[in-house]
């Protein structure tokens, strides 16, 4: 017997939609060959009564019903595997539901514990501020006392403290994450919110930025 003429792409097909695909194209071929198998029949009728070559008749009406049993045991192949592949997504979505789930539970704690650190980092910051203006307090006091060489440099303090390893961002991540690591790391870079530097212009020790070269060494 002749293989169908889509076997082999019966054979390739995966998903529901690829038997879909291949059971669309069996229905259509066996609709034309019901429709030959409907003629041949009436061609071995009129044959029996000696119009045509009943032999010949019979012969191809043979091979017309062999056709549409091929085609009609393909098209019942290709539904059960249709319906396993169906069966099969529909195991693979439950599983993915499954595992979203479950990344939707880590997520929350993700940020659960983040929204914490940020606050504990809120209350460290306040504390160092408050005793950052304590610092500089005293170190007024040790100006006006004349013993400046008790004074602390606060700047120097958190510099050194904050120097350390750093977390690698991974290769993907988004525009949002991005920003809000960079905003976390300006809090420990030099120049960064905490470690702000004299604008251009302003005055330096005591001495105006705008003063002018031009205005110097004449005379």
């Amino acid at each position: 017997m002749t293989p169908s003429p889509h076997t082999e792409a019966l054979g390739k097909a995966r998903t529901a939609a690829d038997f879909a695909a291949v059971i669309a194209l069996l229905d259509s071929d066996l609709k034309n060959a019901a429709a030959r198998k409907l003629e041949l029949e009436k061609a071995k009728g009129r044959a029996m009564f000696g119009r045509g070559d009943l032999a010949a008749a019979r012969i191809a009406l043979s091979e017309a019903n062999a056709v549409v049993a091929l085609l009609e045991k393909t098209r019942e192949a290709a539904n059960k595997r249709r319906a396993a592949a169906q069966s099969e997504a529909c195991v693979d979505i439950a599983a993915l539901a499954d595992e979203i789930r479950a990344n939707a539970a880590s997520l929350d704690e993700r940020w659960r514990m983040a929204q914490w650190l940020i606050e504990q980092l809120r209350q460290q910051l306040f504390d160092a501020d408050a005793l950052r203006r304590a610092v500089a307090t005293a170190n007024s006091q040790f100006d006006a006392a004349g013993v400046a060489n008790l004074k602390i440099n606060p700047t120097a303090i958190r510099r050194a403290a904050v120097t350390g390893g750093r977390a690698t961002a991974p290769a993907r991540l988004s525009a949002a994450a991005i920003q809000a690591d960079r905003l976390l790391l300006s809090l420990l870079s030099p120049g960064g919110a905490l470690d702000p530097r004299p604008a251009l212009g302003a005055p330096v020790g005591g001495i105006a930025g705008r003063y002018s070269l031009r205005g110097r060494g004449r005379g």
